[in-house]
């Protein structure tokens, strides 16, 4: 997926898109898979930590009915981070839970998804398994819900 270049306004869509693409996969992608796909780089970046994994609570707010008026649902646990890879490539990461590590991998992949050299690659080695997994575990839950699913009806009295 081709990054546009900036214009004098910022990103262009195409590529504010194509980032929040792969943050999502990256987030939703079990720490395990994130991990190997890691290890697999060769050889992995260094980076720099511009701010090391935290942990806080972000506040979750939902709507009525789906057009209703916003309330505070509750909270959860939310883990952040931002590292800087050698040429100045600046990548940030917000995951669900507690897990350092993966808010930390998830950061270093943002950077190097932003470079041009790197970016086709990583999309088709990295983060499209990872869009394909996590496809197939969506539709496995789908299919063992559907197989619960029970079907009311009401049968026509003959009076």
């Amino acid at each position: 997926m081709p990054t546009a270049a900036p214009s004098r306004d910022g990103p262009e869509p195409a590529a504010i898109h194509a980032r929040q693409r792969w943050m999502s996969v990256l987030a939703k992608a079990p720490a395990e898979a994130v991990e190997r796909a890691w290890r697999d780089l060769r050889p992995p970046p260094g980076y720099d930590l511009l701010r090391p994994a935290e942990t806080g609570l972000a506040m979750i707010q939902a709507r009525m009915g789906g057009s209703g008026r916003p309330f505070h649902l509750g909270e959860m646990t939310m883990t952040r981070c931002a590292v800087r890879l050698a040429d100045g490539t600046t990548g940030f990461s917000h995951i669900a839970g507690r897990d350092r590590r993966k808010a930390e991998l998830a950061a270093a992949f943002d950077a190097l998804l932003q470079r041009p050299a790197d970016q086709a690659r990583l999309l088709a080695d990295v983060i499209a398994p990872m869009e394909r997994a996590l496809l197939a575990r969506k539709q496995a839950t789908a299919d063992k819900v559907a197989a619960t699913k029970v079907e009311f009806f009401t049968l026509a009295r003959g009076d």
